[in-house]
C-alpha cells in the first residue's frame, strides 16, 4: 500500500514511517500541510495520515480541500487533541478515522488494515441498485430515475452501507463502525447529521422515500412494499 504520512514532528514521523514500512507499505512523509495537499492532488495514494496540526495549512484544511476537489483518498488523522467536538469535526468533514496521541503502533497498524479491508470488499461489487436509486462504485456516482446527485465523500460511504444491507437494519453502531472505524461516546450526532442530508438528497426530491428510521434500532434502506 501507498501511504502518504503528514506529519511536521520528525521523531514520531521516523516511527510511524518506520513501523509502516516494517509492515510492507511504501510511505512517502511530508512535514507541511501545502505539500500533504499538492501530493494528493497530483499523485495517487491509497491512504493519508494526517496531523491535525501542521504548518502552511492544518490537518483539517487539507482534509477539506481534499474533499472539495471530489478526492475520496481514505484519511485518518492524528491529533493532540482528544476533545469530542474536534473529532467530530474532523469526521464529519470527510475524515475516515481518528487516532489520538499518544498511541501504540499496533493500534495505527490495525485501522489501516481496516480501511484497506474495507475498500477491497468495496471493490467486489461494482453497482447497488434499491429502487430507482443507483450507486456506481466504481464511476463514484450515484442517480435516481436518471437523475445525478451530488454526494460528499462520507454520505458516499453512508449510503454504499445502507444499500449493501438494503432490507436490513442497519444499527448507529455499525455505521459508526463501518463508515468511520471508530467508536464514539454516545453523545455524538455524526451518524444522525450525515442520515439527515443524505436523506435531504436521495428522498425528499422525490415521491418515494427509500431511506427508513427504525425507532430506536437503526436505518433502513428499501423500496415500496
Amino acid at each position: 500500500m501507498k501511504i502518504l504520512l503528514a506529519e511536521d514532528d520528525d521523531r514520531v514521523a521516523d516511527f510511524i514511517v518506520n513501523g509502516l514500512s516494517e509492515n510492507g507499505h511504501s510511505v512517502e512523509r511530508v512535514a507541511d500541510g501545502c505539500d500533504a495537499l499538492s501530493y494528493c492532488l497530483y499523485n495517487s495514494a491509497d491512504l493519508a495520515i494526517l496531523d491535525r496540526m501542521m504548518p502552511g495549512m492544518d490537518g483539517l484544511s487539507v482534509l477539506k480541500a481534499l474533499r472539495a476537489a471530489t478526492n475520496d483518498v481514505p484519511v485518518i488523522f492524528l491529533t493532540a487533541l482528544g476533545d469530542v467536538d474536534e473529532r467530530v469535526e474532523g469526521l464529519c468533514a470527510g475524515a475516515d478515522d481518528y487516532l489520538a496521541k499518544p498511541f501504540h503502533f499496533s493500534e495505527l497498524q490495525a485501522r489501516v488494515t481496516a480501511l484497506t479491508r474495507r475498500r477491497k470488499e468495496m471493490a467486489d461489487i461494482t453497482v447497488l441498485e434499491v429502487h430507482d436509486l443507483r450507486l456506481d462504485l466504481l464511476a463514484r456516482t450515484a442517480t435516481r430515475k436518471g437523475q445525478p446527485i451530488d454526494l460528499q465523500s462520507k454520505e458516499f460511504a453512508l449510503l454504499d452501507v445502507l444499500m449493501r444491507n438494503a432490507g436490513r437494519v442497519v444499527t448507529r453502531t455499525m455505521l459508526l463502525e463501518q463508515v468511520w472505524d471508530f467508536n464514539f461516546e454516545p453523545g455524538t450526532t455524526v451518524v444522525e447529521t450525515h442520515v439527515s442530508r443524505l436523506r435531504a438528497k436521495i428522498d425528499r426530491p422525490f415521491d418515494v422515500p427509500l431511506l427508513h428510521t427504525i425507532r430506536n434500532t437503526g436505518y433502513m434502506m428499501h423500496g415500496p412494499r
